[in-house]
């Protein structure tokens, strides 16, 4: 059973600024608790779940399933809710490979997904803008589908970093720019996705060395950030 105090916490993880002060974030169901719980990087807060959950070795608290609906972030809650202190990585290096820059990414879910994907081509840092979306949010965290643990994300100023990295190329995905059939294959660099609505900013655009777009066949106007996003690596990174 879950006292006042604890559905209130939980509860007030669904917020930014709670998030911030406790450092932690939320995660859903059994699949993802069980791979964040091997992850070495990550510390386990709180763990709750009916009894229908079990992992061996660790203890978790019982409740009902009314109890679990009450702090679920989910439409329909599944099993067991975790709550973690945010990944610890080491200090980020970007000279000797891939990096994502996102330009104001607004929804959790993209968001999460374009973790997940970064993961799938083995990107390991991403560096956003501070006006996107929140990788920690709950709708963007059970989107990384586990890979919040691998993929590190940082909310600064993309153009310190590549200040800082100045012999990088930069590869900025546009509607007038190089069919990334045409690109030979990308093995370090930054390659920056913008806002669906407003693209990318006018600072970051100034900073290409190589615009690239997905040719556009059929009438639609544009592509969703993380389609994009898989579709772009696919063709760069992956081959």
């Amino acid at each position: 059973m879950l006292a006042k105090s604890q559905v209130k916490y939980i509860q007030s993880l669904g917020q930014k600024k709670f998030r911030d002060q406790e450092g932690v974030f939320v995660v859903e169901g059994p699949k993802m608790v069980k791979e964040l719980l091997a992850a070495s990087n990550l510390d386990l807060v709180t763990l709750v779940g009916v009894a229908s959950f079990q992992e061996a070795g660790i203890p978790f608290t019982e409740v009902k399933e009314s109890e679990l609906q009450r702090v679920s972030f989910l439409s329909t809650p599944n099993q067991v809710l975790a709550v973690f202190r945010k990944p610890v990585f080491e200090d980020p290096r970007f000279e000797d490979s891939v990096s994502l820059v996102l330009d104001g990414i607004q929804d959790p879910g993209n968001l999460g997904t374009i973790v997940r994907i970064a993961d799938w081509f083995g990107i390991r840092r991403l560096v956003c803008t501070p006006d996107s979306a929140d990788v920690f949010n709950p709708k963007a965290t059970q989107s990384t589908m586990g890979s919040i643990s691998r993929v590190q994300v940082l909310y600064e100023d993309p153009i310190g970093w590549m200040d800082r990295y100045p012999d990088l190329p930069v590869y900025t995905a546009v509607l007038e720019g190089k069919s990334i059939y045409e690109q030979p294959a990308v093995r370090k660099g930054w390659i920056v996705i913008g806002n669906e609505s407003r693209g990318i900013r006018g600072e970051l655009l100034q900073r290409a060395t190589h615009p690239i777009t997905i040719p556009r066949i059929g009438q639609a106007e544009s592509l969703n950030a993380a389609v994009a996003t898989g579709i772009i690596l696919s063709h760069l990174v992956g081959r």
